[in-house]
């Protein structure tokens, strides 16, 4: 009896530590969401390349509408996990939109978005911007060029509109901190106006990723900030320019993750794992070789089923260059990173950041404490599976000891690596937010349209 007891109590205990072969998967059959974007990439390889089957998961992959949709599916069930931006999952943690305890345990890449600006406003701005012995623009373009098109259009009476994708999204972050960073106000949130456009120079709001282009060409909006292959259709349609990308604004930053809801993860734990297996692979494949297969992968997404643009289109970014006006094509080998510089690990630091820009634009109405962006950024992003999944791709072979921080607490070295060079140190996001130029500072809060200072509650 002791002997039979020993033995089911080992195999309890190991389950976890078992090839995915042998673990028993508490759900086989996924449905899958995503947006037709190239950063919903691992999906696509990980279902074409065999890596979900690999792990005994037979998945369908589910283009969805829109972001609001891919959240409110994965809450209700009908999807089992989804292509989410970095910043959704932390915002239904705080309650910003849709309150929900979503997690993720994997980021899917880094970089990939751009800021393209109408013609018009490029004519504009062009005077302002510094060009080389070739008559090519300098690169990084800050906002500063933008003002002069910004103030022409606010002298004939007209709002200079500029769109992003979601409410929390990375582009809607990037997009507000090139502006801010020369002195061009993105607008204010507060709880009685979600528009996102009090005080603003420049009026931000939401237009799904694939109607962007068409917008921009029928003047409803005069630029955006979008993942591609959107800024890219801008050159390919001769509506627009993309001036800056996110790479510029803020180099290696996080841009979509996995999602899945905290009682699905807690309900299928090896289900999870095998998931995530399949990712990592898939975002090391997407990378290998100093980017061998981009080529492929580009023909794969620009199947209708996926992203369905043109491949020339998806292949100017997703091959290591990027196009910033016709003609003006340049290296940037990093404008898509799968799986490089441990882009798939979800570091809480990551997360720390997205929160203080939440509190910068008001979406979190009152100052915190360091504490509270430490606790909630480690409530979402799950380090703990994301590390076991990689442990069993070692023991299995599949991938290398050094792929992967096993050393790190979380949080990425400070850095000076954004646009403005002012430093990130996502241990200490309060003294942070105090050095942005423009932004709500600890004890702010907006009320009835002004921003007025209240007793700071302990925001340390």
């Amino acid at each position: 009896m002791f002997r039979g007891w020993l033995l089911a109590l080992v195999g309890a205990l190991s389950t976890a530590q078992l090839p995915a072969a042998e673990l028993e998967l508490e759900k086989e059959q996924l449905k899958l969401g995503f947006i037709k974007l190239t950063d919903m990439a691992p999906l696509a390889i990980a279902y074409e390349k065999g890596f979900f089957e690999d792990e005994g998961l037979y998945v369908t992959l589910e283009p969805q509408a829109n972001w609001k949709v891919i959240l409110d599916r994965v809450i209700t069930g009908e999807l089992d996990g989804a292509h989410m931006l970095a910043g959704q999952p932390l915002g239904a943690a705080v309650g910003f939109g849709t309150k929900a305890d979503i997690v993720t345990a994997f980021s899917m890449d880094l970089n990939g978005n751009a800021i393209t600006v109408s013609n018009e406003a490029w004519n504009l701005m062009k005077p302002h911007v510094p060009m080389d012995a070739q008559g090519k623009p300098v690169h990084p373009i800050k906002a500063a060029a933008l003002k002069p098109a910004v103030d022409a259009f606010k002298a004939n009476g007209k709002r200079f509109q500029m769109a992003m994708v979601f409410p929390v999204s990375t582009h809607n972050y990037e997009l507000r901190y090139w502006l801010a960073a020369d002195g061009l106000h993105p607008g204010f949130y507060s709880p009685s106006d979600v528009s996102g456009q009090i005080k603003a120079d420049v009026f931000l709001s939401v237009t799904p990723p694939p109607q962007m282009p068409a917008a921009l060409e029928a003047g409803t909006i005069h630029g955006y900030c979008v993942g591609e292959p959107w800024n890219q259709q801008a050159i390919f349609k001769g509506v627009g320019v993309p001036v800056i990308t996110d790479l510029e604004i803020w180099k290696n930053n996080p841009e979509k993750v996995f999602g899945v809801t905290r009682a699905w993860a807690e309900k299928h734990p090896n289900t999870h794992l095998a998931l995530l297996k399949a990712l990592i692979r898939a975002g090391m494949w997407l990378d290998e070789n100093n980017g061998a297969n981009r080529k492929e992968a580009a023909q794969i997404l620009s199947r209708s089923e996926y992203v369905g643009a043109d491949y020339r289109v998806i292949a100017n970014s997703m091959t290591g260059t990027f196009e910033y006006g016709r003609g003006d094509k340049r290296s940037v080998p990093d404008f898509n990173v799968f799986f490089r510089y441990f882009a798939t690990y979800p570091y809480y630091s990551d997360a720390v950041w997205y929160l203080t820009q939440m509190r910068r634009w008001g979406q979190i109405p009152q100052s915190q404490s360091d504490q509270w962006y430490h606790a909630t950024a480690k409530k979402v992003y799950l380090t703990e599976p994301y590390l076991r999944a990689a442990r069993m791709l070692i023991e299995e072979k599949k991938a290398k000891q050094e792929d992967f921080p096993w050393d790190s607490d979380g949080f990425r070295a400070p850095t000076k690596d954004f646009i403005d060079g002012v430093e990130y140190d996502g241990r200490k996001p309060n003294e942070y937010l105090q050095k942005l130029q423009i932004g709500l500072k600890r004890g702010q809060v907006v009320e009835s349209g002004n921003v007025v200072t209240k007793q700071d509650r302990g925001a340390t």
